[in-house]
């Protein structure tokens, strides 16, 4: 099993920057595929971003291409998220999530999920 935690998120003005951490419980971790998705009120949670077990694929959202980036460090645990050129369509609520089997955009491919963090953007 795995327990992820998200940290992060914020106030920021259009055009700023975050980076997005999410610390994992557990020794397994870099045998999982990350994923971030997010969820605006009114909205279905959507994918954002993927990263397989090394880090040497990642895949993204074509609204964040260019501007997001995943990474991980399984020394430590935790899966990344750097955000820049935020704009309003990127407030949401922030996810990260741990699928055993695949790198996938599909929500229910993916086991365990954090709480989330808040990123609001302001125009």
């Amino acid at each position: 099993q795995v327990q992820l935690v998200e940290s992060g998120g914020g106030l920021v003005q259009a055009g700023g920057s975050l980076r997005l951490s999410c610390a994992a419980s557990g020794r397994t971790f870099r045998t999982y595929f990350m994923g971030w998705f997010r969820q605006a009120p009114g909205k279905e949670r959507e994918f954002v971003a993927t990263i397989n077990w090394s880090g040497g694929s990642t895949y993204y959202t074509n609204s964040v291409k260019g501007r997001f980036t995943i990474s991980r460090d399984n020394a430590k645990n935790t899966v990344y998220l750097k955000m820049n050129g935020l704009n309003s369509e990127d407030t949401a609520v922030y996810y990260c999530a741990a699928s055993p089997t695949i790198a996938t955009t599909n929500v229910a491919e993916y086991r365990y999920w954090g709480q989330g963090t808040q990123v609001t953007v302001s125009s």
